[in-house]
């Protein structure tokens, strides 16, 4: 098991994103942007919907169109029918089949054969306790898309202790989402408005979409700690993506991931040769990337495992280098803040 060496460092926590761009008077493409050159460590500092003044026609910019589900449920906690408690907090983690997910359950001890009541509609058994971990294996009642309408009626998204304000999932979505899977936003991606997409096609660049849906990152409790490999997260790239990917490739020109998300998705179909499937791709400083040749990216808490996969792309003096000079500069972090192209 790889352990996390990422860089560590100080954030202010006036850095913190809390409200989205749009609640600050930005338009989403209108946040910052730094460019790290990955070769020099140049950095330049730019606004997002210049994007295409760093890119050349031909490049092809792969995004996630995973989209966040209300990942965080309210239930009715019951134990042989006797009724243990009115309400209890219940984070879907990640999915494993049509009706039965992983979950953080904010309630002790569950047990086995407990149900969980969502809704006169849903409800939901605990069928698994997993090994050395606080989640629990749930069955829910429905399936597919019915299962997924409910969620999206009752659930609220999930956000972290530096937003201090409950934003409609909207706030969470990128506007080209449209496979429901992920729990927590594909943040990277959230920059993006359809006026910068068609800019980039107008430019000749290419655009085109995979899915990785997202697990959830933090089970609010330090003593668990999830490695990159323990996060196992599905992914699907079709056919005819992976044909544009190594056309762009063997044209000698750039393929940008948006997102680390992307970049997992990417490099777990270069190195076991499945188009889909599950991942726990572990990417460092050491690993050889085969597709992706830049990313977007926003900016990474401390000893976050997203910054050992940026220091794949780029060595870690000018990603810390770059990380100075973005605290000095007071660029935004998280799914709200502002972003980070290294090319």
């Amino acid at each position: 098991m790889a352990a996390t060496k990422a860089l560590d460092f100080f954030l202010p926590d006036e850095l913190n994103a809390s409200h989205p761009p749009e609640k600050r008077g930005l338009r989403r493409d209108h946040v910052r942007m730094m460019v790290l050159n990955r070769a020099t460590g140049q950095i330049k500092h730019d606004r997002f919907f210049h994007l295409t003044n760093y890119l050349q026609p031909g490049d092809l910019v792969i995004l996630n169109n995973s989209r966040t589900i209300p990942a965080v449920l309210q239930a009715e906690w019951l134990r042989n029918a006797v009724h243990l408690a009115p309400k209890i907090e219940v984070r879907l983690a990640r999915r494993r089949g049509e009706d039965t997910w992983d979950a953080l359950i904010v309630a002790n001890p569950v047990k086995t054969g407990d149900i969980l009541q969502f809704s006169p509609k849903l409800s939901a058994t605990v069928i698994a306790e997993k090994d050395n971990s606080p989640l629990k294996i749930i069955k829910f009642t429905k399936k597919g898309t019915d299962l997924f309408n409910i969620i999206y009626a009752l659930g609220e998204p999930v956000r972290y202790e530096y937003i201090d304000h409950p934003w409609d999932l909207d706030y969470y979505q990128t506007v080209f989402a449209s496979h429901p899977g992920s729990v927590e936003m594909p943040s990277a991606g959230r920059a993006f408005s359809w006026e910068l997409l068609f800019k980039l096609i107008r430019k000749d660049i290419q655009v085109d979409f995979i899915q990785l849906h997202t697990g959830l990152s933090y089970l609010l409790d330090d003593q668990w700690i999830q490695t990159p490999e323990e996060n196992e997260e599905e992914y699907h790239i079709s056919d005819r993506t992976m044909e544009m990917i190594l056309e762009t490739k063997a044209s000698g020109r750039k393929v940008i991931a948006v997102g680390t998300t992307v970049v997992r998705a990417l490099e777990s179909a270069a190195k076991n040769g499945a188009l889909s499937g599950l991942t726990n791709l572990y990417i460092d400083q050491y690993y050889p990337l085969k597709i992706a040749d830049g990313i977007i990216t926003g900016f990474h808490e401390p000893k976050a495992s997203h910054l050992d996969m940026l220091s794949a792309f780029v060595s870690e003096k000018y990603l810390f280098q770059a990380y100075e000079q973005a605290i000095e500069d007071c660029y935004l972090w998280h799914e709200f803040g502002d972003m980070n192209l290294i090319i």
